[in-house]
């Protein structure tokens, strides 16, 4: 957050001399925006040093194993900046020696990962689409972007009991490499869209999502949340009953920018939150013509430090179960949070490893 507020000192100092070169080059159109309302890390998300214990597993493999799926072949799979999908077996919260292995290379940018009923890997990846890669490694394009123009970043992914695959895709304006232009920004251009195997059509449930990520289906495909980050919620969308066809918030107010979301199956919801909220983006949410001219400046300048690890357990009707935090370093910039066996697996996208936490210590 130092590092922002370094960089917005700086486009001070520049308004007059060189405010015109960061206005022409700057590619967001900025917008004025609301500050989610947040009471921060007080009540229920106070702050504690619960996932300062993690045990790192898988070190030096890769950098940003960003998720981890358990897999019908009882291997964990996670996916890596340089595109490598590396499978592993662990026993007990514990990598065994000798089994991690390269499974395939995408050639893009693997992050959100699921799989489907026939043991293929759905994998969202930032640059290539949406892939189906079967058991054997072999990579089919499900969705490309080149035969639909209007993606420009799918994120996550999640499959129902029907074989529906349900995906979102971040931003309509930017890729992955400047994603921070998105946040902002503040156009809230993000979707949900789900992709049918069976006939092939895409469609497109919820527009207008500020930078939509995680995605994850409830309790008997009930309904499906997809997470706003750059308006710290989760959003609902019904799939059945009365209310099918209906969104509303699953829970708001959060003090971090969530990332992924995944369902342990029976009655709890994990949620990864990266960063706590920008102070200083929420500062110039009512100065457009500031945010532009920071705009100007490259992505990787605007991109908060961060030390924090932060992650979230939530009932099955956006209650807080679970808050788990720490300010050390250990384990940080948590994008995925996986439950295996009594067990949480925690993915990261600045970690050059996977973090491990038995759920009894995160109570």
């Amino acid at each position: 957050m130092r590092r922002f507020f370094r960089v917005s000192a700086v486009v001070a100092l520049l308004l007059f001399g060189g405010g015109v070169v960061l206005y022409v080059r700057s590619p967001i159109q900025p917008v004025v925006f609301n500050v989610p309302v947040s009471e921060g890390l007080i009540g229920e998300f106070e702050g504690n040093e619960r996932l300062a214990v993690v045990t790192r597993q898988l070190e030096n493999i890769g950098i940003g194993p960003e998720d981890i799926v358990y897999g019908p072949d009882g291997n964990f799979y996670t996916g890596y900046q340089d595109g490598r999908i590396v499978r592993f077996a662990a026993h007990d919260g514990r990598l065994l020696e000798g089994s991690t292995q390269e499974f395939v290379n995408t050639g893009g940018r693997p992050l959100g990962m699921q799989f489907d009923g026939a043991g293929n890997l759905i994998v969202a990846d930032a640059f290539k689409g949406l892939l189906l890669v079967s058991a054997v490694g072999d990579i089919t394009t499900l969705v490309d972007y080149a035969d639909d123009p209007s993606l420009r970043f799918i994120d996550d992914v999640d499959v129902a009991e029907d074989g529906t695959i349900w995906f979102s895709d971040a931003s309509g304006r930017f890729g992955l490499h400047d994603y921070i232009y998105d946040l902002v920004e503040a156009s809230a251009t993000g979707r949900l869209l789900s992709y049918s195997p069976a006939t092939g059509q895409t469609t497109v449930h919820l527009s207008n999502l500020y930078f939509a990520n995680g995605v994850a289906l409830g309790p008997d495909d009930q309904f499906v949340l997809v997470n706003e980050t750059g308006a710290s919620r989760v959003t609902r969308l019904w799939l059945k009953g009365e209310k099918a066809g209906v969104s509303d918030v699953f829970i708001d107010g959060l003090p971090g920018m969530p990332d992924n979301i995944s369902f342990n199956g029976v009655d709890t919801f994990w949620l990864a939150m990266p960063a706590l909220r920008s102070k200083e983006i929420d500062a110039l949410a009512q100065y457009p013509f500031i945010r532009k001219l920071l705009g100007g400046l490259p992505a990787n300048l605007l991109v908060p430090a961060n030390q924090v690890g932060f992650v979230a357990g939530l009932s099955v009707s956006g209650g807080v179960k679970f808050n788990l935090q720490s300010a050390s370093g250990v384990y940080h910039t948590v994008t995925s949070v996986n439950e295996y066996d009594g067990y949480i697996w925690l993915g990261s996208l600045a970690m050059s490893s996977v973090a491990v936490l038995p759920l009894s210590m995160g109570k």
